[in-house]
């Protein structure tokens, strides 16, 4: 294997190892410790509902025989199209001890997402939510799934709030009616009745646990291949890297969805295998959640830089006590330096930084706990993760510390590659390494810090422009909320910066108020050259700005406007034919 500098370990707090003993065991083994060693702490909360970590074992045992009973043999897709939500913890870990094969699926996905991923992936039985049936009652002639098992939200809550959601729906007509027909389309409540008695198949550590998709930020979602011990892996690092928690019983705020890779990672599969109580959220709802801290008391907030920042605007947020947050964790975008002060003082915990990405499980890079953390940083690797800055355009060698260009990554959390997809497989895993896509650079203290990814990287006049430090100064802008940056097609310069702006409630600002603001603070040819006010700007479920959407969005104006010149030009030739 080729050796190379670890600067980053001697910036490690004192109690993190720079390796592991790594148990290879499959993920459900890490839920039975968990119930042997505290049977009686609560695994979740939910409402008025809660269940044990010894019941939670024992539900999941029910549901594996369930499955198995009904058809699902090792290696079988089960696709979970379900919200956060008591039902979907117990069918992640049923699913996985029946030897199937996971499926995480948005329930916000559009029909055409459904359809490609349930048939690429081969997916046989889908679990999902009745209000979702009447989209994937439209699909069942394009999809493979055999079987259909469907819950409510209602099944998730305890008397007297599971008859007061039922009612609640049926009055304002928000359940759909699903034709239950005993084959095809079954209730959920089958799959947790019975007493779980069933031959359990061989799982290793080394069988694939999920096909996680991608979240298609960077095209057609491609199903990463992530075994038992990549996920399992990965939970033993943050362990190790996050050494303070699990000393004492912990909870775990649940609001990154667990369909995606970075909430099942750090809000479903770590807590658990740390005994900690888990409190999902089906939804964000700032005041929800706001009220859930401060009645939970929870202990950990995984989260995003969306999330924290959505929860500082509320105008009540001084009702609410926050104290109990004793460590929150931030990825999938940078986290503005003015808003982590902001949530500082709030709740007297700092937001330390990380970064992940689907291809790893997938966390990669943690800032230390105790010690330096850098703010803009991503941190260091996580231990036995090697990571590197290569020339962007052939790769190979480390590039020396300051200079940019793509990070790449190897460690035991990194997938096996893409379901079916060869090319794609050859294109980023190469010679031992995850190219991550991502322009980064490294410190001299081993601390990575990520500029941008490199399908955004704007080359302008011959220039290359990097759309996050534009971003940067935009955010810095006192009348701002939000803002993002894309290049866009220009017929002398190849493109030029176009800046999104989302300004505060009410604040009055023009397009060249921005303009001026960007010129003090960046070279003339960075500075964007239009601007467009929204009310808003799309994100994926993480909370990261969809910059691809917008990119796509002006492509097609620009492709729209080329077509109508042409079409212009043609009818002047053909009228100055005649």
């Amino acid at each position: 294997m080729e050796q190379i500098d670890r600067p980053w370990l001697k910036s490690y707090d004192p109690d993190v190892p720079p390796t592991l003993d790594y148990e290879k065991i499959p993920l459900f083994k890490f839920l039975d410790r968990a119930a042997h060693k505290w049977p009686k702490r609560k695994a979740i909360v939910f409402r008025n509902w809660s269940i044990t970590y010894a019941k939670l074992k024992a539900q999941s045992e029910v549901f594996a025989a369930n499955l198995r009973d009904a058809g699902i043999r090792k290696g079988d897709r089960v696709a979970l199209m379900l919200p956060n939500l008591p039902q979907t913890i117990i069918a992640f870990w049923g699913v996985l001890r029946a030897g199937g094969i996971g499926v995480m699926t948005n329930p916000l996905y559009m029909e055409t997402e459904i359809i490609h991923q349930f048939n690429d992936a081969g997916v046989r039985f889908c679990l999902t939510l009745d209000l979702l049936w009447p989209k994937l009652e439209k699909l069942r002639d394009s999809i493979p799934v055999e079987r259909f098992y469907i819950t409510t939200i209602g099944e998730g809550l305890k008397f007297p709030l599971n008859l007061l959601y039922a009612l609640q729906a049926k009055k304002n007509r928000t359940s759909p009616r699903v034709p239950y027909d005993g084959m095809a389309v079954r209730p959920f409540k089958e799959l947790t009745k019975g007493n779980g008695a069933f031959t359990e198949e061989r799982v290793d550590a080394e069988d694939t646990a999920l096909l996680q998709y991608t979240g298609g930020t960077t095209g057609v979602a491609k199903g990463c291949i992530l075994t038992h011990f990549n996920i399992g892996a990965n939970m033993q690092q943050c362990h190790a890297m996050m050494h303070t928690l699990g000393k004492k019983k912990e909870t775990f705020l649940g609001i990154l969805p667990y369909f995606h890779i970075y909430g099942l990672t750090t809000c479903l599969a770590w807590p658990t295998s740390l005994g900690a109580t888990l409190a999902p959220f089906p939804r964000y709802v700032p005041l929800d959640v706001l009220k859930g801290i401060h009645k939970l008391k929870p202990t950990v907030f995984p989260g995003a830089p969306s999330l924290y920042i959505s929860l500082l605007q509320q105008k009540d947020i001084d009702k609410y006590d926050l104290k109990s947050i004793e460590v929150c964790v931030s990825g999938s975008a940078p986290m503005p330096v003015d808003y982590m002060e902001q949530f500082l003082a709030r709740s007297g915990t700092a937001i330390t930084e990380g970064y992940g990405l689907t291809e790893a499980s997938p966390v990669t890079h943690f800032n230390p706990l105790v010690g330096k953390s850098k703010n803009g940083s991503i941190g260091l690797p996580f231990p036995d993760t090697d990571a590197k800055i290569v020339d962007m355009e052939v790769g190979g060698e480390p590039l020396p510390p300051g200079k940019r260009g793509e990070l790449v990554i190897r460690g035991p959390q990194v997938m096996r590659g893409y379901y079916n997809r060869p090319d794609a497989t050859a294109d980023v895993l190469r010679n031992g390494w995850l190219y991550t896509g991502d322009i980064a650079t490294m410190d001299e203290e081993g601390y990575f810090y990520i500029v941008d990814r490199k399908k955004d990287l704007i080359i302008s006049g011959g220039y290359n422009i990097y759309p996050r430090e534009i971003d940067e100064v935009l955010h810095s802008h006192p009348l701002i909320k939000e803002a993002v940056s894309v290049g866009i097609p220009h017929e002398a310069r190849g493109e030029i910066v176009k800046a999104f702006v989302v300004p505060h409630e009410g604040a009055t600002l023009s397009r060249s108020d921005v303009i001026s603001f960007c010129r003090e603070k960046l070279a003339n040819f960075k500075v964007p050259r239009q601007v467009e006010f929204r009310n808003d700007l799309p994100k994926t479920m993480v909370g990261k700005v969809l910059r691809r959407a917008l990119r796509e969005e002006e492509m097609a104006k620009a492709e729209a406007k080329l077509k109508r010149a042409a079409a212009k030009k043609g009818a002047d030739d053909e009228t100055g034919q005649a």
